[in-house]
């Protein structure tokens, strides 16, 4: 008898995201190897930061995870087939520089009766995925009832009347919320115990990644730095990073399929080279136990730096391309705490493989 077993709310959402995320796996690895040899070149003096080579090649890979929500919106409109030029004019208005001048430097603006409060937009994922998933639902009833006549440019206008204030007012703010009360929550414990606080951020931090929210910890960092010389928190989430690695290429190990072990194979390059996006919307977030044994691994490592007591000196997101920003107090823990995180992810998830994938599946 055929299976009819509809799928849980968990496995619908991930499956709809990581169908936006597939399109574009292949060049989130390119953009992160790119950007990672120019990183590498930069730091070893073969090239400047002044160089045009150097500027031209980085406007390219950097450029790519800056406009993302531009990309997203693309495939987004894809997956749930609304019109791509109406959808594209949501990540327009997110990154239009007068708008992003404001809310991404703590800024609010006036909206009607409300305020648009302060929120990171280049770079993001939620809000474009959100907006053009709510114009999916708005452009339903415009192609009914709107005469075809006039269409063409009525329907653009309600589209943009309705989910443009969803967009900056709802959407856009859900990661600066949510990071925000994690960051303070992390403030807590690290008070309190530097070890727990880094098991709980490199437990925290890749979903933090998920929902948009990791950006708000960008300013108390830089912040940091500037007032103390290094910053506590970033050494924190390097174990997170490659415990996506080892799951990454756990699930590259698992899977029989080859355009998914191809997938998973790249995403762990990626992870290796300290992008994780395309590990974590590609891969493991679609296999809850994959995600569970990286955010593990994360846990590990972060308890490790915080024990260390380990500092970044300069603003780079962790990995082993940009340790030499670490390189102060605890650094020998902190390559410890990446070195550690990476056969754990592996481990976990592999030991995990007949839940991941039943024989018959494979």
């Amino acid at each position: 008898m055929e299976n009819t077993k509809k799928p849980g709310i968990y496995k619908t959402v991930v499956e709809q995201i990581s169908g936006i995320f597939v399109p574009i796996i292949n060049y989130l690895t390119a953009a992160s190897i790119i950007k990672s040899v120019l990183i590498l070149l930069a730091g070893a003096g073969v090239l400047s930061k002044d160089n045009g080579l150097y500027m031209v090649f980085y406007a390219v890979s950097d450029g790519f995870f800056y406009f993302l929500p531009v990309f997203l919106a693309i495939t987004a409109s894809k997956q749930w087939k609304t019109d791509l030029y109406i959808a594209l004019l949501i990540p327009v208005a997110m990154l239009y520089p007068d708008l992003m001048a404001v809310l991404e430097n703590g800024g609010t603006l006036p909206f009607l009766a409300f305020k648009i409060q302060p929120a990171i937009y280049h770079s993001s994922v939620i809000p474009v995925i959100l907006g053009v998933g709510l114009l999916h639902f708005v452009e339903k009833p415009c192609d009914k009832v709107i005469p075809e006549a006039v269409r063409g440019f009525v329907k653009p206008i309600i589209c943009c009347l309705i989910v443009l204030p969803f967009t900056f007012l709802i959407f856009g703010p859900i990661g600066t919320w949510i990071g925000n009360a994690l960051t303070d929550l992390f403030n807590i414990l690290y008070d309190w115990n530097h070890v727990a606080a880094g098991i709980f951020m490199g437990f925290i931090i890749q979903p933090m990644v998920f929902v948009g929210a990791h950006w708000s910890i960008v300013p108390i960092s830089i912040a940091s730095i500037a007032a103390n010389g290094y910053d506590l928190l970033l050494p924190l989430l390097g174990g997170a990073v490659y415990g996506q690695c080892g799951a990454a290429l756990a699930m590259a190990i698992i899977y029989k399929d080859k355009e998914k072990k191809n997938i998973s194979y790249q995403a762990a390059l990626s992870s290796a080279l300290g992008v994780t996006e395309p590990a974590l919307f590609g891969v493991t977030m679609r296999n809850p136990r994959a995600m569970l044994s990286a955010c593990i691994a994360g846990a590990v490592g972060g308890g490790i730096a915080g024990f260390a007591g380990s500092q970044c000196m300069a603003f780079a997101f962790p990995s082993f391309v940009t340790c030499i920003a670490y390189a102060g107090n605890g650094f020998v823990l902190f390559l410890v705490s990446m070195a550690v995180a990476f056969p754990i992810g592996l481990g976990l998830t592999l030991l995990q493989r007949r839940w991941i994938l039943p024989p018959e599946k494979e």
